[in-house]
């Protein structure tokens, strides 16, 4: 990766909310690697697949804690120059059924994350959002950021409605003077970060679970017209981007004046559309596994869908156990591949 002179990264200290995770991680790598300071991941968790390696460089620390605690954010973001907000929860499987916590991590922490950049002169925030904050159901050809917001009511799953609410904040912060003393006269700069479907090593969200079901022979079918394609993004173009959001908010190169990005939503994608099940094909052929050949239209897919919707939330009070395994799939999941 190479960005210009002025990365507004040497030197300098960052937080990275959900640190540890697999976009997080990667991108407090990248930034160590370009001199930051300090990078500190916030992360619910103290151990991930990627924590051993970060622990590595003595510039990295992690604290423990969870977005929900307003102190707990207040404490992980002292002393920060620059935000990158990613931690979120209930973006797939039996996570989308738990309202509450969903809630209380993507719009409350994001209230949190907000307050403490205001009360500790934190100039930078980029918040990593989701294209599911203009996505509905119905097909978006060419689509670009002047979209309008999904209608809050009318969203399928309560990932996309708190994430768009949360954006909105974030958006509207944006030129907020900040109450600490020491930066009076000064404002927070934020920008917003879309990304589409995340893929690269070590990603354990989506591909794992597809491939498990592919394993145990229950990915009988493909769901929709073949003809919808889907936007991917592979994980170091995301970071790319992230450190381009930061550089934006910038407000000391000579010469630009306001920070570019300040205020703005971006979709992030590597611009190559393609359907779904044609972009998993070749892992599923390299690992022998059987490519779904029948088709299940999407009236279908949304009936089982709702079955399971129903199923998983008759087993609430057991949704965080992990014995309970992840639902076939999900009505949000299958709006994702309907044709418009």
């Amino acid at each position: 990766m190479h960005l210009s002179e002025n990365e507004g990264i040497e030197d300098k200290v960052f937080v990275v909310t959900g640190g540890l995770g697999f976009v997080g991680s990667a991108l407090c790598l990248e930034l160590l690697r370009r001199g930051a300071r300090r990078v500190t991941a916030f992360d619910i968790k103290s151990q991930t697949p990627w924590s051993d390696k970060l622990r590595l460089n003595p510039a990295f620390h992690c604290i423990q804690g969870d977005l929900g605690s307003k102190q707990d954010v207040d404490n992980a973001l002292q002393g920060a120059d620059c935000v990158f907000h990613l931690a979120s929860f209930g973006m797939s499987g039996k996570e989308m059924l738990q309202y509450g916590r969903v809630d209380q991590v993507n719009i409350n922490g994001t209230c949190h994350v907000l307050d403490a950049c205001l009360d500790h002169g934190i100039r930078r925030l980029v918040y990593v959002s989701t294209y599911n904050v203009v996505y509905g159901g119905k097909e978006i050809v060419n689509g670009n950021e002047t979209l309008p917001y999904f209608p809050m009511d009318g969203h399928v799953d309560p990932y996309g409605r708190s994430k768009a609410f949360a954006e909105q904040l974030v958006l509207k912060s944006n030129g907020r003077p900040l109450r600490n003393k020491d930066n009076s006269g000064k404002c927070l700069y934020t920008c917003a970060v879309r990304p589409a479907a995340i893929y690269g090593p070590g990603e354990e969200r989506h591909l794992p679970r597809i491939m498990t079901l592919a394993k145990w022979g229950l990915l009988p079918f493909r769901i929709g017209d073949a003809s919808v394609k889907t936007d991917w993004v592979y994980v170091d173009n995301l970071v790319l981007a992230l450190l381009l959001a930061s550089m934006g908010l910038l407000d000391d190169i000579p010469g630009r004046g306001h920070p570019v990005a300040a205020g703005q939503p971006y979709f992030i994608s590597d611009g190559n559309p393609v359907n779904s099940f044609e972009f998993l094909s070749p892992l599923l052929n390299s690992l022998d596994y059987e490519i779904p050949k029948r088709s299940l239209s999407v009236t279908h897919g949304l009936l089982l869908g709702n079955f399971f919707w129903g199923l998983y939330s008759i087993m609430y009070p057991w949704l965080n156990q992990k014995w309970l395994p992840q639902p076939l799939m999900l009505p949000a999941e299958v709006y994702k591949v309907r044709p418009g």
